[in-house]
């Protein structure tokens, strides 16, 4: 289940998931920090596990993310994976005022070096990590966190280039691909990448859990339906007016469409946006099915190349239609 993070509806909302049968929660980093939230889901549940998708890493130090990820996971009693992304280069420098540069190699340094913090941790092993863009050599006994029981958390690395899917494949425990993946790019382009990041590592597929939020369009009534259509069409142009995610659309033959989307999000015409997004493009990037078919429709779309997906919603029907779409899956591929 991914949600926005939001302190005060995360009880009720972590209580709900873990009832209706979600192997995991997400927090997104948009409008809330997305770890605060979760340490109230970890006190509000006992079983389900507990992520961010994503948290920004270049926004952070790796000292940071490791101090984080190493509390949840002692709070939530290992039920904790820390999903990291990069965001894109504007965010980062003009919203964050951080440093953006070479983000596959900046992410995989990220990810080495917030591993050798937890080795100090967990393992007592000396803190003397030099890689390309981050420093770490300093750790005493005074500002050294006990050793987590349950052993460091994965780590999920959101990746939509394939560079970044390679990196995922080299260094990460799993890949979190975008909801602009179409099955078509994810055969095409993803897979490959994520094969080449494997074999450079040594690694097999057993290795990486491959995961996807898929955007969902369902509901029992025709207003209910059109809501969501009109709901998945304008997320789908937010993504879609993304320079970085121009691939995507260039390998459909939609390049076209970035460029007249991108250009309405310059004038902050984010309102038209939605009407740009045909029923092809629509249906190259969502499922739309009863509750009931859910299942089923994302099985025969995903099922030979993704892991773990999320039910993706950008609105908010009742608890009722998750209830039954669920059903269709089994408690191994429950999301």
């Amino acid at each position: 289940m991914l949600m926005e993070a939001d302190l005060d509806d995360m009880p009720a909302a972590a209580r709900q998931a873990e009832a209706l049968g979600y192997a995991r929660l997400l927090t997104t980093e948009t409008k809330a920090n997305p770890f605060l939230p979760l340490v109230l889901a970890a006190e509000h549940t006992e079983r389900i596990e507990l992520g961010t998708c994503i948290a920004m890493a270049f926004t952070r130090s790796p000292l940071h993310l490791a101090h984080l990820g190493h509390d949840l996971q002692r709070y939530s009693r290992g039920r904790f994976v820390l999903g990291l992304g990069s965001q894109v280069k504007a965010h980062v420098e003009r919203r964050y005022s951080c440093t953006w540069s070479h983000p596959a190699e900046r992410m995989r340094d990220v990810i080495l070096a917030v591993r050798a913090i937890w080795r100090a941790w967990n393992d007592g092993e000396e803190l003397d990590y030099r890689g390309p863009f981050y420093r770490h050599s300093l750790m005493t006994p005074f500002f050294s966190p006990p050793p987590c029981l349950f052993g460091p958390p994965p780590v999920f690395l959101a990746a939509v280039g394939e560079r970044m899917t390679a990196v995922a494949g080299e260094v990460a425990d799993g890949v979190m691909l975008h909801a602009l993946a179409s099955p078509r790019y994810i055969q095409e382009r993803a897979v490959p990448a994520l094969e080449q990041g494997l074999r450079a590592a040594g690694r097999t597929r057993d290795d990486v859990e491959v995961y996807c939020p898929v955007l969902v369009v369902t509901g029992d009534t025709q207003d209910e339906l059109e809501t969501a259509r009109d709901a998945v069409r304008r997320q789908l142009a937010f993504y879609a007016s993304t320079p970085t995610y121009r691939g995507v659309l260039d390998l459909h033959g939609w390049a076209g469409l970035q460029d007249e989307l991108n250009a309405l999000a310059r004038q902050d015409s984010w309102a038209e946006m939605g009407a740009l997004i045909d029923d092809d493009v629509l249906d190259a990037f969502s499922v739309s099915a009863p509750p009931e078919e859910l299942a089923t429709r994302i099985r025969d779309r995903y099922g030979s190349t993704v892991d773990r997906v999320a039910l993706y919603a950008p609105y908010s029907p009742a608890a009722s239609p998750w209830e039954r779409a669920l059903e269709g899956f089994t408690v191994s591929d429950r999301r």
